[in-house]
């Protein structure tokens, strides 16, 4: 059951508290996957067809999530970064990235995590980004809100649900950004656009991947912004976000994660930023 939330009232409801008690069970289980691999640097890495890295944990955490699946959820279809999707005839399926942030994991950088989300009906109505290295864990389910639990290292006390609430910053002069890289905003042809975005903000930084989405559900940034990424990148952390106060879209201001890039922000600011990066500058 999601913590620090009313008992449901209905069956919707009821499956997606079920369904979220299921994903925060499959966080467990890479947990206990990843984190002793990532402590000990104890994995073989590849490099894939795009020339990103893969390891050994990335494959094998994903095979546990899809082996508990079978299990729990047979009737549901998957798609996962390393395995590529099955197929089912019912509406639901799971979105799984086994490492987000594998290139930091390969070069013993904390910042990596675990993103589990579900998709019913075309919507994205549960999300999880469990980070052990950081010893942190988010999730949110459509309509139940979005928490943040510390503690979750394997063998660690954990800690009682924080809901989660984004800021109220109402002008980019105040508010801060946060990005993984900006390479990316060049190919799209935005550089410029995002380039004076950062110019207008009161600060910038390049806390990465899902951390920025997670640091911006708790009120520490403000706004967070990729040019290019995949669904299972992004669908785990729209419930998070938006069950936090948060709006996400992708570039043209559509909700969701299903264009191919993402931006973030507390909704206060989110015309604003989208305005600015889509904006012609000299």
């Amino acid at each position: 059951m999601l913590s620090s939330t009313p008992a449901p009232s209905n069956p919707h409801e009821s499956s997606l508290t079920s369904d979220c008690a299921i994903a925060l069970e499959l966080a467990d289980i890479a947990d206990n996957f990843t984190y002793p691999a990532f402590m000990n640097a104890d994995f073989h890495v590849e490099r894939k067809a795009d020339m990103t890295l893969v390891t050994e944990a990335d494959r094998g955490t994903e095979d546990a999530l899809r082996a508990r699946l079978a299990v729990l959820r047979p009737d549901d279809a998957i798609l996962g970064e390393e395995r590529g999707t099955s197929t089912s005839s019912h509406n639901r399926r799971w979105i799984i990235d086994p490492i987000d942030g594998t290139h930091n994991y390969v070069r013993g950088v904390p910042v990596w995590a675990t993103l589990i989300a579900l998709e019913v009906n075309g919507n994205i109505e549960v999300g999880v980004v469990s980070a052990p290295a950081l010893n942190r864990r988010w999730y949110g389910a459509r309509g139940q809100g979005a928490f943040r639990v510390l503690g979750t290292t394997p063998g660690c006390q954990r800690g009682a649900p924080k809901p989660l609430s984004v800021s109220r910053v109402a002008e980019l002069s105040d508010a801060s950004l946060s990005y993984s890289s900006l390479h990316g905003w060049k190919t799209q042809g935005l550089d410029q656009g995002f380039h004076h975005l950062m110019q207008r903000m009161w600060r910038t930084r390049a806390y990465g991947d899902f951390w920025s989405y997670m640091l911006l559900a708790e009120g520490s940034v403000d706004i967070a912004a990729e040019p290019d990424l995949e669904l299972y990148d992004m669908a785990a952390l729209v419930p998070i976000v938006t069950e936090a106060g948060g709006t996400f879209t992708d570039l043209q201001g559509s909700p969701g994660p299903w264009g191919a890039a993402a931006v973030a922000t507390n909704t206060l600011l989110h015309t604003a930023a989208l305005n600015v990066i889509n904006s012609p500058h000299k």
